[in-house]
This record gives structure tokens, sequence and C-alpha cells, in this order.
């Protein structure tokens, strides 16, 4: 069971001789199974309360808990090596490697995890037939459109079977129409697969589909329940 939690955490970046504090006494946890939205205004801590979540980076002070286990004091290689086998990541931008094909692109985060080559390529073809991609193995990320860019970045962060999905702004570069079958995908995966998402975003359509939203600002937290209406997309 991996839930995330923080407990009092601070973090403050030093910008010339001014100290920025980003996050300011947060306590906030996310149990097994959730399905939690992060907004806020431009410049709240929301990309540094995803980064903390996201085990991307570690708090000036207070504690941030994986299964109970701080991982506040872990190494960067500690951290390095949680992400690879608890977190997938989706980015607004796809962040898609341009010279391997959509197939290679789901397969790269299992050759660091040093996954059989058999393996991997059986295990990315899975996926991409999982997110309707399966007629696309070959094709390189320019041949296809946004949201198949999207749906390959998807099942890329699923390539080492995470637990916890982080997605920023997934539905950022794409129409509505396109953006509403990302949410879908991943609220099947959060409801059928009982993956934990954490998604960061500043559309309220998009949180939504989340069973509630962490809104931030001045580097403080409040959380708001979704409604079963909101919900029921």
């Amino acid at each position: 069971m991996t839930e995330i939690k923080l407990e009092k955490v601070f973090k403050e970046y030093e910008m010339g001789e001014t100290l920025v504090q980003a996050l300011r006494g947060v306590d906030l946890t996310i149990e097994e199974g959730d399905f939690a939205a992060i907004m806020g205004p431009s410049g709240s801590g929301k990309s540094t309360l995803m980064n903390m979540v996201g085990a991307l980076d570690k708090p000036t002070r207070g504690k941030v808990l994986f299964e109970d286990k701080d991982i506040s004091k872990y190494s960067e290689n500690q951290l390095a090596m949680l992400r690879g086998r608890e977190v997938g990541f989706v980015f607004q931008k796809f962040n898609l490697i341009p010279t391997m094909t959509a197939l290679e692109n789901v397969a790269l985060p299992m050759l660091f995890q040093e996954k059989p080559k058999t393996y991997r390529e059986k295990r990315a073809a899975e996926l991409l037939e999982e997110v309707e991609l399966g007629d696309r193995l070959s094709h390189y990320p320019n041949e296809l459109s946004g949201g198949q860019q999207q749906r390959v970045s998807i099942a890329r962060a699923l390539a080492n079977d995470p637990e916890i999905i982080l997605a920023d702004e997934p539905t950022g570069n794409l129409d509505s129409k396109t953006g509403e079958k990302v949410m879908n995908l991943l609220t099947k995966l959060n409801q059928e697969e009982k993956k934990t998402i954490i998604m960061v975003t500043h559309d309220q359509n998009d949180a939504d589909y989340a069973d509630y939203t962490i809104n931030i600002k001045d580097g403080q937290t409040t959380t708001t329940n979704n409604t079963k209406e909101a919900k029921q997309k």
C-alpha cells in the first residue's frame, strides 16, 4: 500500500537576497487508489507540491512519507530508484523522444530497470494496445496526433507498473474532445486498475474527474471533495 503523506512541509528557495517560501507547513495525505487534482494560480506552489508528492524534490523542513518511510532523508539515487518503481509521469508536452518509435518510447523506462529486451517489447506492445494504439507501434512521434502522443506518454508511464501516476497538465496541449478521451483513460486506470492518480491542472473540467481537489495558494493547501454529479462524465 503506497500512501503519500506530507507532515509540516516547508520548501524555501533563495532568489538573490530574497527567501521565497513555496510551501508553508503543508499537511497532506493521499491514500492508495485516490484520484487527486492539484489546482492553484501561477506562483501558488503547485509545481513545488507536485515535486514533493512525486519524489522529485526534498523539503527544506518537514517530512514526506511513502509507505511510512521518510523519503526527505533519501539520497538522489534513492529517490531516483523510488520514482522508477513507484511513480509514472505524464507531461503536458508529452516528452517523447522523437527518434524513437512509439514502442521504443514505451519500452525505455523498462531498460532503466534492466528488464530483458523481449519482456520490454512484449509489455510495450501490450500497453500500446491497452491505450488503443496497437496499430501505431512503429510510428514516430511526428507521425502521431497530439492525442495519440499523449496516449503513448500514458502507456510509457505504466511501463514499470507503478502504483502512482503523476500527470502534469495532461490535457494542456489538446483540444477539448481529445482531452476528454485522455481524462477518461486516466479515470479508467484509477477505477479499474486501482492506480493512484495525482494530477496538476488549471482546468476545472479536468479537476471534476478527481475524487477531491487540493487547492493551493501562497504555499498552503485546502482540500475540496468533488460531488458525485461532477464526476459523472
